[in-house]
């Protein structure tokens, strides 16, 4: 499920959750024991530069230790072409930042995240999904980290 190991996360400390999207990113935190992961508004962007910027402004404001992004992979595990505009995003977001960075298999996260919201309005649904995707990650990498 790790595609890019926890080598140079500290053992406590902050960290960002990212479920990307090409419009609306999610993005949930952890906090400093990582015991609770929040959501967060989701990012609302109209440039791929805009969403970088605002990444570091949360990284800086919340004192991010390490970051985790959803890394779409097809049922099978090959990549598809969104695989690859997330890559793409975190070779831009590792020149931005000296932050490790770890990018986990995101199958099913938004499945599971939608399960776990419960009833929702339709139209609340897609607001809310994105940062409880990015939620349900950066749980799963936590509890990797811990094993």
């Amino acid at each position: 499920m790790i595609l890019v190991d926890f080598k140079g996360f500290n053992a406590k400390g902050r960290l960002l959750g990212i479920d990307w999207g090409a419009r609306r990113t999610g993005v949930a935190v952890s906090d400093e024991t990582r015991e609770f992961v929040f959501v967060r508004d989701p990012i609302f962007i109209n440039k791929p530069d805009d969403l970088i910027k605002k990444i570091c402004e949360i990284i800086n404001t919340e004192k991010i230790g390490g970051i985790v992004v959803g890394l779409p992979l097809r049922m099978d595990g090959t990549d598809s072409e969104t695989t690859t505009m997330v890559r793409t995003f975190v070779d831009k977001l590792s020149h931005a930042t000296e932050l490790p960075i770890a990018l986990i298999d995101e199958t099913l996260s938004s499945t599971a995240a939608q399960e776990q919201m419960g009833r929702v309005r339709i139209r609340d649904i897609k607001e809310k999904l994105d940062s409880n995707a990015a939620r349900v990650i950066l749980e799963n990498a936590i509890s990797m980290i811990k094993r």
